[in-house]
């Protein structure tokens, strides 16, 4: 398995985790867990997917892409680097 961290962050507007689920099943990324929450208007999710079937740089593009539409941020990393950036 080939694991990714996507984040999404921005002002709060119908739609978003539909707009991001939709784009990634549409590109075979299987969503293994999520988390999202809002504090004062304010849009913050997390998930962990799994990259296996896809093209890493294309999903990176296209999701900083999607997040410019939308009024996002929206960035994917490997779980490598974001593991080894939050160790302690």
């Amino acid at each position: 398995m080939n694991k990714a961290i996507i984040t999404v962050v921005g002002q709060d507007t119908v739609g978003i985790i539909a707009r991001v689920c939709t784009y990634l099943s549409a590109h075979q990324v299987n969503v293994l867990d999520i988390s999202q929450t809002i504090i004062d208007g304010f849009f913050n999710m997390m998930m962990i997917v799994d990259v296996s079937l896809s093209d890493f740089d294309a999903l990176s593009a296209d999701l900083s892409a999607l997040g410019g539409e939308l009024g996002l941020q929206i960035r994917i990393q490997r779980s490598e680097i974001f593991d080894a950036m939050h160790r302690i």
